[in-house]
């Protein structure tokens, strides 16, 4: 009778994880532990790692380790005429320490990165994948250097940036992507040495004449590219999977000012004007 017993727990517990890993096909917002707000589509349990989609068609999505989630809730809806096709990922407000859950001030970091990206004529993805890698989206966050916000700026840089409160979602995104823009015009648009040069300093990568022998910035830079191209590569794919007719449809929105990388050198990577 034990075993019996035994055998159905086991059971029991294999179909629960099972059900657990499947796709969620519902509306829904992730309520992470550092504040943010993911408001998605559907979601996925890969490894230890949640996948949110957060469109329908599974073009775009954020990967979320499942151990920083607090909890899944139902959306609210959304006004028909201010349904957002990108991220809907949220920021308290940077005056209140706890973050942004609902029913607290909100900024759509969707919109913020793409405000900047259009100013500064970069692709919201790759700016999307320079926070990642900087912050994890973490409004708060202060690495062990000093650095500091969601692009992770140094106390200096944000000062000659004119960021006034690294803090604050808006100004500091503002700032990085500012930044990231004279990176890229001052290594002519060779991406790889202007990430290099996010990460270690642009006097790192003139005085090794490209990407620093470091491991933590060649991992870095490696991360970001890789993260860049998974989204280029998933926008392109869904169109032919969504057409009808043979026909493929349009991907989402065109990149502003760059394109694609995938490079087969690490110094080979450029993004167009």
């Amino acid at each position: 009778m034990r075993r019996v017993r035994s055998f159905r727990l086991r059971v029991a517990i294999i179909t629960i994880l099972a059900v657990m890993a499947l796709p969620c096909f519902a509306t829904e917002v992730a309520v992470l532990k550092n504040g943010f707000s993911i408001r998605h589509e559907r979601r996925e349990v890969v490894g230890e790692i949640t996948r949110l989609y957060v469109n329908a068609d599974g073009s775009n999505y954020v990967d979320v380790p499942t151990a920083e989630i607090e909890h899944f809730e139902a959306a609210p809806e959304l006004p028909a005429a201010g349904v957002a096709s990108t991220s809907s990922l949220h920021i308290g407000n940077a005056s209140d320490p706890r973050g942004g859950f609902p029913g607290r001030p909100q900024t759509n970091l969707a919109d913020v990165v793409n405000e900047a990206s259009g100013r500064y004529r970069l692709d919201p993805d790759l700016v999307n994948s320079v926070i990642k890698a900087e912050s994890g989206f973490n409004v708060r966050a202060v690495s062990p250097k000093g650095a500091q916000g969601l692009m992770q700026l140094m106390p200096g840089t944000a000062s000659q940036l004119g960021v006034p409160n690294v803090f604050d979602a808006q100004a500091n995104v503002e700032g990085g992507t500012k930044y990231l823009r004279e990176l890229l015009e001052r290594y002519d648009f060779d991406l790889v040495k202007a990430l290099a040069a996010y990460n270690a300093g642009p006097q790192r990568v003139e005085q090794f004449g490209g990407v620093p022998p470091f491991y933590e910035t060649r991992a870095y830079v490696a991360r970001v590219v890789k993260d860049f191209n998974k989204k280029k590569v998933a926008q392109k794919a869904a169109p032919a999977a969504n057409s009808t007719g043979g026909k493929a449809q349009a991907s989402g929105a065109k990149a502003r000012g760059s394109k694609s990388v995938a490079p087969t050198k690490p110094s080979a990577a450029k993004v167009g004007d």
